[in-house]
C-alpha cells in the first residue's frame, strides 16, 4: 500500500469521525472535542480566506495519510500557548484496519520533520495510564518519546495523565526524514 501524506481537507470531516470511532480508543466526548477542533480550524481558515490563511500561524494543523483519496489516518498538532518552540500533538488516529502498517509512525515523523524545519524544539503528547492505552504508550516509546511528567488520578481515580515528549532538533535522526514519506 502506498500512502501519501498531505494536508487534511474540509470534506474529510466524516472520515475523521469514522477513524476516531474505529480505533475504539476515544470516548464519545473525546471524539466530539476532536471534531470541534476540526470544525473550528476549517471555519477559521474559511473566514480568513484561502489565500490569507497561514497554516504555520494556525492554532491547530492537520495532516492526513491517504491511500488514493481514502483517508487512513490523521494527526492534529498546534503550538503550545506562551512557549517558545513547544508544540502539542493533540490527536493521532489511524483506521483500526490499517494499524500496524507504519501509517501512525509516518504521520508522527512528518509532524516532527515539519515542526523541526520551522524551529520547533519540543513536541508533547498527552495520554492516559489506563491499561487500554498501553499500546498507545508503547507506540510513542518506539517513536522515541519519553515520559516527562505524570499527574496521578488526573482523569479519574487510578487514571493518571502522562506527558510524553521528544526533542525536535535538526540533528535528531527521526526529524530529518524526506518530505512526502510513503509507507509500504
Amino acid at each position: 500500500m502506498d500512502v501519501r501524506l498531505g494536508e487534511l481537507r474540509h470534506h474529510d470531516r466524516a472520515r475523521v469521525s469514522e477513524l476516531l470511532v474505529s480505533t475504539r480508543a476515544f470516548s464519545r466526548e473525546e471524539v466530539a472535542v476532536a471534531l470541534e477542533l476540526f470544525d473550528e480550524s476549517f471555519a477559521d481558515r474559511e473566514s480568513a480566506g484561502a489565500d490569507d490563511a497561514n497554516v504555520a500561524d494556525a492554532d491547530y494543523e492537520f495532516i492526513g495519510a491517504y491511500d488514493g483519496d481514502r483517508l487512513l489516518g490523521y494527526a492534529c498538532v498546534g503550538p503550545t500557548p506562551a512557549t517558545d518552540g513547544t508544540f502539542d500533538l493533540y490527536w493521532l488516529a489511524v483506521d483500526a484496519a490499517a494499524q500496524g502498517k507504519g501509517i501512525g509512525r509516518a504521520l508522527v515523523r512528518e509532524v516532527e520533520r515539519d515542526l523541526a524545519e520551522r524551529g520547533g524544539r519540543l513536541l508533547l503528547v498527552e495520554t492516559s495510564s489506563r491499561p487500554d492505552y498501553e499500546k498507545t504508550r508503547a507506540f510513542y516509546a518506539r517513536c522515541g518519546y519519553t515520559e516527562s511528567a505524570r499527574i496521578k488520578d488526573f482523569y479519574a481515580p487510578a487514571d493518571d495523565r502522562i506527558l510524553l515528549t521528544t526533542r525536535l532538533t535538526s540533528n535528531s535522526s527521526h526529524t530529518t526524514r524526506e518530505r512526502g514519506a510513503t509507507t509500504r
